[in-house]
């Protein structure tokens, strides 16, 4: 009988829930969602582009979002069907975006920077029907065999044009079919970064992302509802951008300030003058805001703001102090996430002081609907209260899986449903949530664990380092070694030498930096996420560099 009830001991689960009670999620589908009650604002300008001031009100929203539909469905375009989207951030993506869901369509954002090759992975890849775009990028997609519509005023010979297919659409009757919309059908298919090698197609249903914005806006209290205005800068292709910035501000009534690329002037000014009360941005403009002289040059007493959102990558603890001191008043929240579930984990505000009620450096709290459990990597035993482990979410939001790829979907959400992450993390007896490094990332030195961010937060304090990153380099002896590409401030004297002293006085032995590079930039992706791959190869062939020469 002991040795049952030890086995049971064992074996026992450990599954940690919100401290939220459930929220209910309607069955309907996601542009009826966000559009609910629009009508009671139809003169309220819903996006705003903040350089061009090409504005859209709720009205406009509604209409075009009923008139792309309909041209869709004339097109052709099935339930199903995947239609990609190239276009920067302007204040029509949404309605871009949900008008292809309301036809029954899956919309599938594609980074405009991108190179031609890689949009036409893309486009392979999710055996696409039909492409949004504008005129600068018509050339990218011009020879990939599909029909292509272009947004704006601009007429290209073998496209169609925006505004033309909306007026066809007003005067067309309704003979063709109308697809009947489903929760349980696909909405989106966004390419995740890749981060274990080849980007994949997430395939997401009306109800996974109803069910998320239910989850992350609980707290939003009716009396915020038309009140607040966002930074839209976080590409709209990316699911954050278009989820958590561009629906979740269309449901709460909210008012998108729309920008194109991060210009620190031009983001202090629409910060400013449209008066941002929410800003969304990545560590790397945090960094900016903390450390760039240009920054003087704006009286920041006229600010609205009053939080901004750090999501993609772990915001360093002394780059969030530095925040903090330079702009009072402005909550600082973090939120986990991944384009397979969307938001995890929220830093919430106090509803009655506005100040951060999670601990500082964790990314929040469980949101309400969700199951969170972390496991050990190599026994899957889920593990207690402040023991690091691999986290893994079980919800409504969890995708259907990889598109064409049932293999990496069974590696990735096992047979009872959970989403295993990839990510390491614990959670504490207050129920913050900390992400320690992803798995992949973590580098083994002799066998020990060293997370490359917790390297990075300290490098970062230093006077004269704007920035940097840190990676792995195999060693002979050590299996790996982490080595830093360091970013120094103009005029700055300290050598290689000095700033590899700098770290093994701030930490562990076993996790000092081994080798210092400096150079001119770290290359982040769109998302603000250091790309480690391309850092690695670059440092490698530079010690080859050295050696030979």
């Amino acid at each position: 009988m002991e040795t049952y009830l030890q086995n049971l001991a064992q074996h026992e689960e450990h599954i940690f829930r919100s401290r939220f009670p459930a929220v209910p999620v309607p069955d309907i589908t996601l542009p009826e969602f966000v559009l609910q009650n629009a009508e009671l604002y139809a003169n309220k300008v819903a996006f705003v582009e903040a350089v061009t001031g090409n504005e859209v009100t709720y009205s406009d929203v509604v209409r075009d979002t009923r008139r792309f539909s309909k041209a869709l469905s004339s097109l052709g375009i099935r339930k199903g069907y995947v239609v990609i989207v190239v276009l920067p951030n302007v204040a029509e993506y949404a309605i871009v975006a949900l008008g292809i869901m309301a036809a029954g369509g899956v919309f599938s954002g594609a980074n405009p920077t991108a190179h031609a090759s890689e949009i036409k992975k893309q486009v392979e890849a999710a055996e696409a029907k039909l492409i949004v775009t504008n005129g600068p990028n018509y050339e990218k997609v011009k020879g990939l065999g599909l029909p292509v519509i272009i947004l704006g005023e601009e007429h290209i010979e073998g496209s169609m044009n925006w505004n033309k297919l909306l007026e066809a659409a007003d005067r067309a009757g309704s003979s063709f079919i109308k697809e009947d919309v489903h929760q349980t059908d696909l909405c989106a298919l966004p390419f995740s970064s890749g981060t274990t090698g080849l980007s994949k197609g997430v395939m997401l249903t009306h109800r996974n992302l109803v069910a998320n914005l239910c989850s992350t806006l609980f707290s939003v209290g009716p009396e915020l509802v038309g009140k607040v205005t966002v930074l839209g800068l976080i590409p709209f292709f990316h699911i954050y951008g278009i989820t958590g910035i561009c629906c979740a501000t269309l449901k709460n009534k909210g008012k998108v300030v729309v920008m194109g690329r991060f210009e620190l002037r031009t983001f202090l000014n629409a910060l400013i003058t449209q008066e941002v009360t929410f800003a969304p941005i990545v560590p790397p403009i945090i960094l900016q805001l903390v450390k760039n002289p240009i920054v003087g040059e704006f009286d920041l007493s006229k600010l609205k703001l009053q939080a901004i959102m750090s999501a993609a990558a772990p915001l360093a603890p002394e780059l969030l102090t530095a925040f903090e001191n330079k702009f009072p008043g402005v909550l600082v929240q973090e939120a986990y996430g991944l384009t397979e579930h969307s938001c995890i984990t929220l830093t919430l505000g106090d509803p009655e002081t506005g100040s951060r009620i999670a601990k500082k450096n964790s990314v929040g709290f469980i949101l309400p609907n969700l199951e969170v459990k972390f496991i050990d990597p190599d026994t899957s035993r889920s593990l207690p209260k402040n023991t690091p482990g691999e986290l893994c979410v079980r919800s409504q939001c969890v995708m259907q899986g990889y598109y064409n790829n049932k293999e990496e979907t069974a590696r990735t959400i096992d047979k009872e449903g959970w989403l295993h992450t990839g990510d390491i993390g614990f959670i504490d007896d207050e129920g913050n949530v900390f992400i320690v490094d992803r798995i992949k990332e973590l580098i083994k030195y002799k066998g020990f664990q060293v997370a490359p961010a917790e390297l990075e937060a300290i490098l970062l304090t230093h006077p004269s380092i704007e920035d940097a990153a840190v990676v792995p380099l195999p060693d002979e002896e050590a299996g790996e070694i982490p080595a830093a590409s360091v970013v120094m401030a103009p005029g700055a004297k300290e050598s290689e030498e000095e700033i590899i002293n700098y770290v093994a006085s701030n930490i562990a032995h076993y996790k000092k930096v081994r080798v210092v590079h400096f150079v001119d930039t770290i290359p982040k992706s769109p998302s603000g996420k250091i790309m480690r791959r391309l850092i690695r190869e670059k440092m490698i062939e530079n010690m080859q560099a050295k050696l030979h020469s």
